[in-house]
Parts: structure tokens; C-alpha cells; sequence
């Protein structure tokens, strides 16, 4: 069984990431791979459990920075041993809606805790899993808010429902990564049709390789 693939896509609020996560998933299929597709905060029961608490339910309501990121961060453990980790050893291709990067770019950047801690706990709670392709799509924060509002009929999650700077600082903490880890990331302008920016993510996984993952 050879070793799996690991892709996460990042991006601020209504940048398309579900919807390319999606068409990422059909394609590899279409090519024989075999995939599963996941989020953050998310990908097992009790990872669920605390996005709910971090997103939508009362009781989060008010929550300190440092009691989000470690929610955030038991979360990601939770999905890291219970799925991400089990499926790559079994030859599959994950695709993931967000990983750490988030967490440095809307705790770290947008809430403006340590980095340094936050490189930390990021590391800690994936024991030492890196992604093989990190896909940013890239959109100018005003223009996700308003595809975001569209979606959601402006019922945003709490991530969601922050001030316009706070975004500013999500996309350039984005873009930030992108420049100091270009091994690593593919930065995607995701302003134009979904066609033209899905054909930019397949170029991306194709360039790395990517597709050829076994199963």
C-alpha cells in the first residue's frame, strides 16, 4: 500500500473552497483514486462536536482567544488520529476544507496571539503531519464577504461574523505562509469563474504530482 496524499485548501470567508474540494474529489475519482473528503473544526464525531460548540451553539458565545485556539486544536488532534492519519496509511487521498494554517492566520494573525504558541500548538496537535499541498484560494476580502452573505443568506457562523479588518489580516496572514512556504503552498486567484479557478487547482495538484497518489 503506498502512501497516501494530503491536500488542504485555505482562503478567507467565500473564497469556494467547499466547491473545489468537491470538484477536486471528482476528479481524482474519475482517475481511479480513491479519497475522503474533510473539514476543520470536523472530520469525526467528537471533532464535530466541539466545531458546533466553536461555531453555532450559545454556549461558545463570548469565548476568550485562548480557550478558541485549544477547541480549535483538540479538534484537529481528535481528526488528525482518528481519520486523517488512518486514512493516509491506508494509501487514500485527503482532502481537507482548512487545517493549521487557519488556526495561524484567524487565531494567530486575526486574533493576534503569539505566533510562536501557536506554531506550537499547531504542531503538537498534528503530530508532525504537514500537508503535501496547501491550495489558497485567494479573493479579496470584501468580495468573499459578499459571495459568504449570498450563501448564507447573511446568517453567518461566528468566524463569520467578524469586522472587515479582521479578514484583512486573514488574507495577508494567507498570504504571508504562501511566500515563506512556496514548496509547499499554490496561492489561486479564485476571483473569476469557478472553470478558470478550478482549471488553476488541477494545474496546482498536477504540477506537484499529486494526482498520481495510490490507493
Amino acid at each position: 500500500m503506498g502512501k497516501g496524499i494530503f491536500i488542504t485548501f485555505e482562503g478567507g470567508e467565500g473564497c469556494g473552497k467547499t466547491s473545489h474540494i468537491a470538484a477536486l474529489a471528482e476528479y481524482l475519482r474519475a482517475r481511479g483514486r480513491e479519497r475522503v473528503v474533510t473539514r476543520e473544526p470536523g472530520g469525526t464525531p467528537l471533532s464535530e462536536k466541539i466545531r458546533a460548540l466553536l461555531l453555532h451553539d450559545k454556549e461558545g458565545e463570548g469565548m476568550s482567544a485562548r480557550a478558541e485556539i485549544l477547541l480549535f486544536e483538540a479538534a484537529r488532534a481528535q481528526h488528525v488520529d482518528g481519520l486523517i492519519k488512518p486514512a493516509l496509511a491506508a494509501g487514500k487521498c485527503v482532502l481537507s476544507d482548512r487545517f493549521f494554517d487557519s488556526t495561524t492566520a484567524y487565531q494567530g494573525a486575526a486574533r493576534k496571539l503569539d505566533l510562536d504558541e501557536v506554531k506550537s500548538l499547531n504542531a503538537f496537535a498534528a503530530a508532525g503531519l504537514e500537508p503535501d499541498l496547501t491550495i489558497v484560494l485567494d479573493i479579496r476580502a470584501a468580495d468573499g464577504l459578499a459571495r459568504a452573505g449570498l450563501r448564507d443568506g447573511n446568517a453567518a457562523d461566528r468566524m463569520g461574523s467578524e469586522r472587515a479588518e479582521f479578514y484583512e489580516s486573514v488574507r495577508s496572514a494567507f498570504l504571508r505562509l504562501a511566500s515563506e512556504n512556496p514548496e509547499r503552498f499554490a496561492v489561486v486567484d479564485a476571483s473569476g469563474s469557478k472553470e478558470e479557478t478550478f482549471a488553476k487547482v488541477v494545474e496546482a495538484v498536477e504540477r506537484k504530482g499529486l494526482a498520481k497518489c495510490r490507493t
